[in-house]
């Protein structure tokens, strides 16, 4: 990211990193199966065959708790009769019609689908039992503007297991913060296209990462059901909250639109020309082999998507239900977001079973809240190296004022090296190979791209040959040094993308992927 910054330094004016969007769910654990449910009639001496009573019961208090909830707040309870009504639109409006700017908005009922418990009977058996299957039942919505983490929603399910959803939204909790601390902004949607005090700012979002989860949503959830807590008499269940879906976005401000609108064009066609598979993984932390190989059990897919929408035209990448995407917002924001739906593709560092006894080491990523400052770290991580990625394409002069200096012959110590030809098919080949993704972090070494110039050698044991190649390639190496493309790492056998390798290779891979028709509207 600081790379990208000082790319543009004349440009923008900040950068603010945060939550955007954080899904939460609330889970009873003892009732979230059936093993788990029919441990709990167990316990209560109920039988199977009276399931069905008793959670109507629970239903109906529920329900009836959300409307004398609703009655006694002074908001207006609605019934939908389709589950597709754009909710969030329609509770706005109420809250502009009625003109609420903090507190309760609004509460809606209406059917949709859910995973719920219900008893059948098993014939082989002759037995009832607990089965699990998709029925429909009411949910309900309650839509607030909270005083401390802004405009958001407590989705309740009202047949067993009483499962919750809850949507926060970083930038509406931020906003507030803002308005705490008299800080002067713009608020479009839920972005800034300008803040007074970036750097206040973003010690604020960075406040959010120290928040206790628990005790910040269990008072949202009883201020929609006030009888939460006393639906199971002398055997009370807490709710267990964890992150099914999170959206961590940075957002670089530029100082104005027709800056980001130069510029953007070439961010886009660098990321759909060079971003492939190994760099897609790259960007999420992924390891590859040398020659770009997916080591192990690949992903089953890898997507790129690019399409204009609205807010702008966005560029995104998926791997295992994971995404990183960019585009520009609000006119003059350019942001930069990673979504993790499936945290089993990242490690955290924790005690086993958080057991303080068993030594700390990398375990599977827990969707708990526990987890929740992990996602954070490999969010912007991701971010990070997106944004590294970018900054290749950061090419403000003409193709020519680019590439003419690497186009001429250039002496180093005394020494003559020939002038680069993007258009031969080893020089092109060797461009594209140092502009990759997969290289921006750890760099690449001679085998590396030996093994990208001649794919033959991969597991070849002639030996000899391989040598010769190798010898060929260094001599490769050492012309993009001189003409100071790529710079070694110290004390390593790594080399590196410099600030001219990255504009020189993205100019040509550019102007390489455009049609003649294309390079003459430019030019034009």
């Amino acid at each position: 990211m600081q790379k990208l910054l000082e790319l543009y330094s004349d440009m923008t004016s900040g950068a603010i990193s945060g939550w955007d969007r954080i899904r939460f769910r609330g889970t009873i654990r003892w009732l979230a199966s059936t093993q788990g449910i029919n441990s709990y009639l167990g316990s209560q001496g109920m039988l199977i065959k009276d399931f069905g009573h008793w959670a109507q019961e629970i239903t109906q208090r529920v329900r009836s708790a959300c409307a004398g909830q609703a009655d006694k707040l002074g908001i207006p309870m609605k019934y939908l009769d389709r589950s597709g009504v754009n909710k969030e639109a329609l509770a706005r409006q109420i809250a502009e019609e009625r003109e609420i700017d903090t507190g309760d908005i609004c509460m809606f009922s209406v059917q949709e689908n859910c995973w719920a418990p219900e008893v059948k009977g098993n014939r082989s058996k002759k037995t009832l039992e607990l089965k699990v299957r998709k029925r429909r039942c009411v949910f309900i919505y309650h839509y607030w503007n909270d005083p401390v983490i802004g405009f958001g929603h407590t989705r309740l399910q009202t047949w067993l297991p009483l499962s919750v959803t809850l949507c926060v939204n970083g930038r509406h909790w931020l906003e507030r913060q803002l308005l705490a601390e008299s800080i002067d902004y713009l608020k479009d949607g839920n972005c800034f296209p300008f803040i007074g005090d970036p750097v206040r700012a973003q010690e604020l979002l960075d406040k959010q990462l120290c928040t206790n989860w628990p005790a910040l949503l269990n008072p949202l959830l009883r201020r929609n059901c006030p009888v939460i807590d006393n639906l199971f008499g002398t055997s009370p269940l807490q709710y267990y909250w964890s992150a099914d879906e999170t959206e961590w976005a940075t957002d670089v401000c530029f100082r104005s639109v027709a800056d980001l609108e130069r510029i953007y064009p070439s961010l886009l066609r660098h990321a759909l020309v060079t971003a492939q598979s190994p760099s897609v993984l790259r960007f999420f932390g992924k390891r590859t082999t040398p020659n770009g190989k997916i080591p192990g059990s690949a992903p089953r897919e890898i997507l790129s998507d690019h399409r204009s929408r609205y807010e702008g035209v966005r560029i995104k990448h998926w791997v295992n239900g994971n995404s990183v995407k960019a585009y520009n917002k609000a006119g003059n924001l350019l942001r930069l977001e990673t979504t993790i739906n499936n945290n089993r593709d990242f490690k955290v560092f924790r005690h086993p079973d958080d057991d303080e006894s068993r030594p700390a080491s990398w375990q599977k990523m827990r969707k708990g809240v526990s987890d929740l400052h992990r996602r954070a770290q490999v969010s912007q991580a991701c971010n990070d190296r997106y944004a590294e990625h970018l900054a290749a394409a950061a090419v403000n002069e003409t193709l020519h004022q680019v590439a003419a200096d690497v186009c001429r012959p250039v002496r180093r110590k005394k020494r003559r090296f020939r002038a680069l030809n993007p258009w031969a098919p080893e020089d092109y080949e060797i461009l594209r190979f140092i502009a990759a993704g997969e290289h921006t972090v750890n760099g690449f070494r001679n085998r590396d791209l030996r093994n990208h110039l001649y794919p033959e050698t991969t597991g070849n044991n002639d030996t000899a040959h391989r040598n010769r190649l190798s010898g060929r390639v260094t001599r490769r190496l050492a012309m993009l040094r001189a003409h100071g493309l790529i710079k070694k790492v110290p004390r390593t056998t790594r080399y590196v993308l410099t600030a001219k390798g990255q504009k020189v290779s993205a100019a040509i891979l550019a102007a390489s992927a455009a049609d003649s028709q294309q390079l003459m509207e430019m030019a034009a």
